[in-house]
């Protein structure tokens, strides 16, 4: 089912890539978008302030870790999880499943849904397809999943069957439940790395009927050819006039790729992830702040970017900070890396507008580059319009005191 709230403004001619526009409650959303993962309700050592600055357009929140701490009473005591965070951007939440499943022996799966211990303190729970819902609709993200089965890696042809079509029995107990008519609930296809299956999953899917749709059950331990060859078949049957999201993937790469093939929106905590750990993405290729060759190393941790990290901080400081476990550390490397995954998203949209993305596919740095000029121009208009307004205020100010002078 097709839904007005997403518009594509262009495609590019020789690959599946598209720039579009996804109104949301809290904002439009310029696609293909890349969102920061902020799992309890925060994008770790991230203000929303620092958010907003690199151009976060919209963050990922998870269900399943704020059902057990703080509980979605509480947030929703507090007005919702957007007013909780302070964050007056888009928020999409997952529906918790993948977390879940990821218990292993600590959870049981019924077709009611399922049982599990809480990592904190061992409590029992149950989550079916109407109780996630529920939960999601009190948090109040704009965008939210239904609850799936994320079959584990390997899985033999009849559980792909039975989990996908388990998976597709809950979409519709999850649209049923569905109630906050303010949320875009998303659908999710699964079947593994069965084409069959995945053609399948998508048909009914679709009519069930959502405003848009997710590729779920990749990047779970797959060979990369593979996820690549199951994604190039998936993104391109599915709805060309809604939005498609590509769940928990991944790398620079397996974004541009991914845009290749249609996909509109991505999440994955590798960004933050390999910050925390010492591990930068850059124009010049990926650095690991800890070596020994960064220790006298005084200049930028990429001389082609434009972030606050780059531009203010070196190497050496930054090796520094990481050795010493700073906490400082983990925040600049952060931003740098967010800010480099949401430049690449820029360069992305700004190379299929200009209708050189094909060109640009496997040049990561150049699309990052094209992305920072993308930026700087938005920053350079925005600063005009802020002096026009300053100086319109000036000019009324200057009337009013005239105007005074003459009563």
């Amino acid at each position: 089912m097709a839904d007005n709230k997403f518009t594509i403004i262009h495609t590019d001619s020789q690959t599946q890539a598209r720039v579009g526009k996804l109104r949301t409650a809290h904002g439009v959303v310029n696609t293909p978008i890349f969102m920061p993962v902020g799992t309890r309700g925060t994008v770790k050592t991230c203000t929303p302030r620092d958010l907003v600055e690199i151009g976060t357009e919209i963050i990922l929140g998870n269900t399943y870790h704020l059902y057990l701490r703080p509980g979605h009473r509480i947030i929703q005591q507090a007005g919702g999880l957007h007013k909780f965070m302070a964050w007056k951007k888009p928020i999409l939440t997952d529906s918790g499943g993948f977390q879940v499943f990821s218990l292993g022996p600590f959870r049981t799966i019924t077709e009611e849904g399922v049982e599990f211990r809480s990592e904190i303190d061992g409590s029992k729970h149950f989550i079916s397809p109407e109780r996630s819902i529920e939960i999601q609709n009190v948090l109040g993200a704009d965008i939210i999943m239904a609850f799936d089965e994320c079959p584990p890696l390997p899985s033999d042809y009849n559980y792909l069957k039975k989990s996908m079509e388990m998976t597709l029995r809950w979409a519709q107990r999850c649209k049923q439940a569905h109630r906050n008519r303010n949320q875009q609930l998303f659908g999710i296809v699964q079947g593994g790395m069965e084409k069959s299956l995945r053609k399948v999953s998508v048909e009914r899917t679709v009519e069930i009927g959502f405003p848009g749709y997710a590729i779920g059950g990749l990047s779970v331990g797959e060979e990369k050819p593979l996820m690549y060859e199951t994604l190039a078949y998936t993104a391109p049957l599915l709805p060309k006039d809604s939005p498609r999201y590509l769940m928990g993937v991944g790398t620079p790469g397996d974004l541009v790729y991914g845009v290749s093939c249609g996909v509109d929106m991505f999440d994955c905590v590798m960004p933050t992830r390999n910050a925390r750990n010492g591990s930068l993405f850059t124009t010049v290729g990926a650095v690991k702040i800890r070596n020994a060759k960064h220790k006298t190393d005084f200049t930028p941790l990429d001389p082609n970017c434009v972030c606050h990290t780059c531009q203010n901080f070196t190497r050496a400081y930054l090796r520094h900070l990481h050795l010493e476990n700073e906490i400082l550390a983990h925040r600049l490397l952060t931003l740098h890396n967010l800010h480099f995954y949401l430049n690449l998203m820029r360069g992305i949209r700004q190379a299929i507008r200009e209708g050189t993305f094909a060109r640009f596919k496997g040049d990561i740095g150049g699309l990052m580059q094209l992305g920072q000029t993308q930026e700087k121009e938005e920053m350079e208009g925005k600063k005009r319009k802020t002096e026009e307004g300053d100086s319109r205020n000036a000019q009324d100010g200057l009337r009013t005191s005239d105007y005074r002078r003459t009563i």
